[in-house]
């Protein structure tokens, strides 16, 4: 006879059959679960590498695959994707330490399944009233960014295989290459593996970050310049998620009449007459210790941390210059608010919690940037990263050696041209970080006496006594 039999929550099948006078019973066969039921957490991990944090990683050294547990259903997170090793040539555009776009994304299970979605916060609806809301978000499409597969649960804790999650071009290379000529890539999955020593998991984000190989047929100058083998570019790229900012931080509405960054959105709950459109500035979190002095300690100052890999002399030109930015939030009532430091060994600058400059090297002089991650939400600043082109002190030495053609007596190397290019590169330095603290270019500047440094400096160039070039005030000091 065969009985079904609920136990402990599984159902299980017994057999029952007849025995012998005196004879024991079989012994019943241990539960099994369920056909398609899923393990535990605990149970699938079990022997795996975990790295604890916001979100916990586990590492499957056997089958070369990252798990990802998701604490709980609809958790939100700021989700970034970057590039931390690059291509190395300015005309592509592929640096390294380039950050792309900060998304606000929940996880929403479904199932087995879970999506990561990223909703539309450029239609918003800033009422009480829940079906006003929600009239709003069905309007407009928001975007799945991925969708996981539940393979392990205990209680709202499920587990996920992230593999292939971070195993695909998130930072678009192939879509970049092709666009600037340099030839039609895919991505080669059999050349591609996570990569351990940058996939750290920490109290308010977790990293991960992925070796890629794009196969192609090389067609640009560009790319054949800087691949030793053009047609495998190989180069990593990195996924974060980071713990949403606490309560506490009021938005700022943006002035037409000073030039900030912002995020923009538009309200449709916004009364009959009033304005739809909102414009945030994007800054830092700054608070006083003591609101009431005119001067006060922050309860947490604003650092930057610069690139180890800068050598000196441009070292303590670029922390000199950085640390200009003092003198405004001084003039704002803030003692001590904004600091730079060398980053620490231990640090590892994809993490979220550390403000950047990094030191870039390409192929070709290029560009320097400025950006930030910020919360889409409020305009606050979690992270602002800059990219400093290592070229672009070489190429104002060169431009000091032609003006000034010193070699004319001996070979002596006169010390003027380093103190000029060292001159440029901290004012270049407090420019590219000034766009992390939220601010564009000012152009006015340069018609009333180099009035900021957030606009492109020319060159002051003097003639001495003798009737020789005299580059001492090639650039101003300070941030204007």
């Amino acid at each position: 006879m065969r009985r079904r039999v609920l136990h402990a929550g599984v159902i299980v099948s017994l057999v029952l059959t007849g025995c012998a006078a005196g004879a024991a019973a079989p012994a019943s066969p241990a539960p099994r679960p369920q056909q398609g039921a899923l393990p535990t957490i605990e149970q699938k991990t079990q022997g795996m590498e975990k790295k604890d944090g916001l979100l916990p990683l586990y590492w499957d050294e056997a089958a070369g695959k990252l798990w990802l547990e998701i604490p709980r259903q609809d958790m939100e997170v700021i989700y970034v994707e970057s590039l931390p090793a690059g291509v190395g040539s300015n005309d592509i555009g592929l640096d390294r330490d380039q950050m792309g776009s900060t998304k606000l994304v929940k996880f929403h299970r479904v199932g087995r399944k879970v999506l990561l979605i990223q909703p539309n916060l450029e239609y918003r609806a800033i009422t009480s009233n829940a079906a006003e809301r929600r009239a709003v978000e069905d309007a407009f499409a928001k975007s799945v960014i991925w969708g996981f597969t539940v393979s392990a649960r205990t209680g709202d804790r499920v587990l996920v295989d992230a593999t292939d999650f971070l195993i695909r071009d998130a930072h678009g290379v192939a879509r970049t290459l092709k666009r600037t000529g340099q030839g039609t890539y895919h991505l080669d999955k059999t050349r591609s593996a996570i990569y351990l020593p940058r996939t750290k998991a920490f109290p308010k984000n977790t990293e991960m970050e992925a070796t890629l190989t794009f196969e192609g047929e090389a067609q640009g100058r560009w790319i054949r310049s800087v691949t030793p083998t053009p047609d495998a570019v190989t180069v990593r790229e990195h996924q974060s998620f980071v713990e949403l900012p606490p309560p506490g931080f009021k938005p700022r509405r943006s002035d037409p009449r000073v030039g900030y960054i912002t995020v923009d959105w538009v309200d449709y709950a916004a009364p009959l007459g009033q304005p739809m459109e909102h414009h945030y500035i994007i800054r830092h979190r700054l608070q006083k210790k003591d609101p009431t002095a005119k001067i006060s300690d922050p309860v947490k100052p604003i650092v930057y941390y610069l690139d180890p890999g800068v050598p000196e002399p441009v070292r303590s030109a670029l922390l000199e210059g950085v640390g200009w930015w003092n003198q405004a939030f001084e003039a704002a009532g803030f003692r001590n608010a904004f600091q730079v430091k060398m980053l620490p060994d231990s640090a590892d600058p994809m993490d979220v919690r550390y403000n950047m400059i990094n030191w870039v090297h390409r192929a070709t002089r290029g560009w320097s940037y400025g950006g930030s991650v910020v919360d889409p939400r409020t305009g606050e600043i979690i992270k602002g990263n800059v990219l400093l082109g290592s070229l672009r002190v070489r190429q104002d030495y060169l431009i000091a050696e032609g003006l000034l053609s010193p070699y004319t007596h001996g070979d002596s190397v006169p010390p003027d041209m380093q103190k000029m290019a060292l001159a440029r590169i901290r004012q270049l330095g407090a420019h590219e970080v000034g766009h992390t603290l939220g601010l564009p270019h000012n152009y006015i500047a340069s018609t009333q006496g180099r009035a900021s440094v957030m606009d492109y400096p020319y060159m002051y160039v003097k003639l001495d006594a003798n009737g020789k070039i005299d580059l001492s005030d090639a650039y101003a000091t300070g941030i204007g």
